[in-house]
């Protein structure tokens, strides 16, 4: 696996990935990489509610050739699907390019000692669910349909009528997709999650960037076609533009532009709490408040960054929280999340 140089960091707003792949919300840095993740061996059991309760213990589940981690929080519990942001992100919300944030797994964490039982999931050829194939082959439909068989795989082992979908960052879109006219779910949670067009978030990511000035031409251009639903040649563009815009992810930054993340709010119809830190760099409120204007409840969250933690007020010290696993999940966002689920 091969990162770009640290002089590429300061060249654009976003993180990209030759999907591993797309527009990535959760650090506003440049990386450039390979599909080098290795597949994880898994057991699926008979059924995931009969697995008696331990603190804190994953048990491996496989759907076809997609894997996730259950949390058990014991018979007749509620129970939340947890689907991660965008790029080489795993079920953990950690990443070889670099993230090391252990988000999901400490937000199981937290749910469960609450008595709320989760499901977290790899992504579609990643990890692992490597098994599933191409990662780069993937579009907001096939995404969302994964995430319809996972809440009915969740609903069916956990034998409850419904189920929640929190989706973090890119995944609250995705979780939103999949819930319109899906059964058995119970509502949606929304974290960090866009509320506006991707081509139109990653515009505005670039342009307040002084040092993209150079790039923001050929960025723009790009896309605007990708918006029209045409291919993009990147090979006079600078190094960083060519991964953010790499042939292999254009199919799926395509399907990504070409939807409107608030108006899956609005078809869903499903109780949907939009969760947003005051200190998020990627993401702002005014995404989160169209998010809810479209039918969620918003929660803001003073002092908690795109990951949920808690994080100071320097941009350096914000993003150096990225890189320690160790630091807890913000208590205000598990509240808002346990009595949103337990209300």
């Amino acid at each position: 696996m091969w990162y770009a140089p640290l002089e590429i960091f300061k060249v654009v707003a976003f993180m990209s990935f030759l999907r591993t792949v797309s527009l990535s919300l959760v650090l506003p840095l440049m990386f450039i990489a390979c599909n080098d993740v290795d597949p994880v061996e898994s057991d699926m059991p008979e059924t995931l509610a009969s697995t008696p309760v331990s603190n804190p213990i994953d048990i491996d589940v496989t759907m076809n050739t997609l894997s996730g981690a259950f949390r058990n929080a014991g018979d007749g519990s509620p129970a939340v699907l947890i689907v991660p942001g965008s790029g080489p992100t795993d079920r953990d919300g950690n990443s070889p390019a670099g993230l090391k944030t252990n988000m999901y797994r400490l937000l199981a964490d937290a749910l469960e000692d609450r008595g709320v039982s989760s499901l977290r999931v790899d992504k579609r050829g990643m990890f692992s669910s490597a098994g599933a194939g191409d990662p780069n082959a993937v579009t907001v439909d096939i995404y969302a349909q994964d995430y319809r068989d996972w809440a009915a795989r969740l609903r069916e082992d956990t034998q409850t009528d419904c189920v929640y979908l929190l989706g973090h960052s890119e995944g609250g879109t995705m979780v939103t997709a999949a819930a319109v006219g899906a059964d058995g779910i119970c509502g949606l949670i929304l974290v960090a999650a866009p509320g506006r067009n991707y081509a139109d978030v990653l515009r505005q990511q670039l342009q307040a960037n002084p040092a993209n000035a150079p790039i923001l031409p050929d960025a723009l251009s790009a896309i605007d076609a990708l918006s029209q639903g045409e291919g993009v040649d990147v090979t006079t563009f600078h190094p960083a533009l060519k991964g953010l815009f790499a042939p292999q992810v254009q199919g799926f930054l395509m399907s990504l532009f070409s939807i409107d993340p608030a108006s899956f709010v609005t078809e869903a119809a499903l109780p949907t709490l939009v969760l947003q830190g005051d200190r998020d760099l990627q993401v702002t409120t005014v995404d989160a408040q169209r998010l809810a204007d479209a039918g969620g409840t918003l929660v803001l969250l003073p002092g908690v960054n795109h990951i949920l933690k808690n994080a100071p007020e320097s941009r350096a010290g914000n993003l150096a929280t990225y890189g320690n696993p160790d630091l807890p999940i913000s208590d205000l966002a598990v509240s808002a999340i346990v009595e949103f689920i337990t209300d």
